[in-house]
């Protein structure tokens, strides 16, 4: 509860004022404003003790500690939390906020990393959050700590969508700061100037640091607090000019219900930017339900996300189902012209289906526009093997070879030489991959029948035995 800067006493709980009306009525006689007959006012003294009341700043500081509580018990004795538990307490987290967890944006206000942050945090709301709550009034400053925390939370799944899950309340506290300096400073509150002027330079200095030493040390999550500082100085300053006075609730609710909506669209545009790739990833993760219906309700929102186009496509693939497949890459390369990875995939559906005419096509335009693109050399050695040109296959495996990120280049080197008799390099090729992926029963075959080619019949029987414990062990 605030008190008065002049005498002491306490002030009502839903005040806009930091002189009480004793000393607004007693400076106006000094000043001569007043009459002598006008009545005076009853107010207790300052020593009389008042009926104990909770601020919402006291049970916004009690909800910290109860969750930091609960979160302790959960994880054990530490106080420090790693970023598992602070996502499972609610953190803000871009791919599970931006893919619908969008209640996050709040409960991350409620949550810390540990004890130093909890303390720091808390220290800060007891000072800005009662400042806040004296001037505003209790509904105003509840709506200026939430509209501007989850501000704060916004610009950091946009700032950074992957990045490690945020918490803590100084997205809002940010946020009472930028309101205070605005309202202090476009404000017309019944404080000196000299009072004024000091919690101003207090708040600027407050601000300025913070933004300071988190551009500084890692781990401290500055786009929310800018998110906080940015919204809490337009909250502020529309408060201060349209509605700086409580007995004018409406108007004020206006005003703030205006910035809420403001922040609820600033949602809807980060959503459009950085939710759909993360909700293509949620996609993918899921284990309930059917993978290409919940990719096909993400086309449904957004029809022009390469990203959706082409995870739909590889879902396509992956049942076989080629002809959907062949559609969804075809629109990833009309949406990203240059893009490789579908035009490389669309090659493997057209080789699956047998157009090796069609498939040549796709890898040969791999190539002219990156000559040296390892998988367009790939694609293409693929295309001639299946042609029976086996050594124009090897050529192209060979450029393949030293830069590709596909798996299984010496396996089809080894299978155009095994098909030229060259065994041994064959053989060669066989191992070379083997030491790329390891064991695989399906080379460790090529290996046996390589062996056998050259006689080599112990060699042979020990590759074919390694082939069939590898079927039979779990993951073959």
């Amino acid at each position: 509860m605030a008190n008065c800067i002049r005498c002491g006493r306490q002030l009502p709980p839903l005040t806009f004022k930091r002189i009480c009306q004793w000393c607004v009525q007693h400076e106006a006689a000094q000043r001569g404003e007043v009459v002598d007959d006008a009545p005076q006012r009853v107010i207790p003294a300052p020593w009389v003790k008042r009926e104990a009341s909770i601020s919402l700043t006291q049970l916004i500081l009690g909800a910290n500690a109860m969750v930091f509580i609960a979160m302790v018990a959960a994880s054990g004795p530490s106080l420090d939390f790693t970023g598992q538990v602070m996502v499972h307490f609610g953190a803000n987290y871009g791919p599970l906020t931006l893919s619908g967890e969008w209640w996050r944006l709040v409960t991350y206000m409620f949550l810390h990393g540990g004890i130093f942050h909890i303390a720091m945090n808390m220290w800060c709301l007891w000072n800005v959050g009662t400042l806040c709550e004296s001037l505003y009034g209790r509904w105003t400053y509840v709506a200026v700590y939430l509209i501007t925390g989850v501000a704060g939370g916004l610009a950091s799944i946009a700032w950074h969508p992957v990045g490690p899950p945020s918490v803590g309340a100084s997205g809002a506290l940010f946020g009472l700061t930028g309101a205070l300096i605005a309202s202090f400073y476009l404000g017309e509150f019944s404080l000196s100037g000299i009072s004024i002027k000091g919690a101003l330079s207090s708040l600027l200095f407050f601000a300025g640091f913070s933004l300071f030493l988190g551009g500084v040390f890692p781990g401290i999550d500055n786009a929310a607090h800018i998110g906080g500082l940015v919204s809490g100085l337009a909250l502020g300053a529309l408060i201060a000019r349209l509605a700086p006075q409580q007995d004018a609730p409406l108007r004020r609710a206006i005003v703030v219900a205006v910035v809420a909506l403001a922040v609820l669209a600033t949602g809807f545009g980060v959503r459009q930017w950085r939710g759909g790739p993360m909700r293509v990833a949620r996609a993918f993760q899921e284990t309930k339900g059917d993978p290409v219906a919940r990719l096909q309700a993400v086309i449904k929102q957004q029809p022009n996300l390469p990203q959706a186009h082409f995870a739909l496509a590889q879902a396509y693939l992956a049942r076989q189902q080629f002809s959907e497949a062949e559609a969804e890459f075809k629109r990833v390369i009309q949406l990203l012209p240059g893009n490789l990875d579908a035009r490389f995939d669309l090659g493997l559906v057209y080789l699956s289906e047998k157009r090796l005419d069609d498939a040549k096509s796709a890898f040969t335009q791999i190539l002219a526009q990156d000559p040296n693109s390892a998988e367009g050399h790939y694609g293409l050695g693929l295309v001639l093997a299946d042609q029976q040109n086996y050594s124009a296959a090897i050529e192209e495996f060979k450029k393949a070879a030293p830069g590709t990120r596909i798996s299984g280049v010496y396996y089809e080197m080894g299978n155009s030489y095994a098909k030229l008799n060259r065994y041994d390099d064959a053989i060669e090729a066989y191992l070379r991959e083997k030491e790329k992926i390891g064991d695989d029963p399906d080379l460790e075959n090529a290996l046996a029948d390589a062996y056998r080619a050259k006689g080599m019949s112990k060699e042979a029987q020990d590759a074919r035995d390694h082939a069939q414990q590898l079927r039979g062990s779990p993951g073959h």
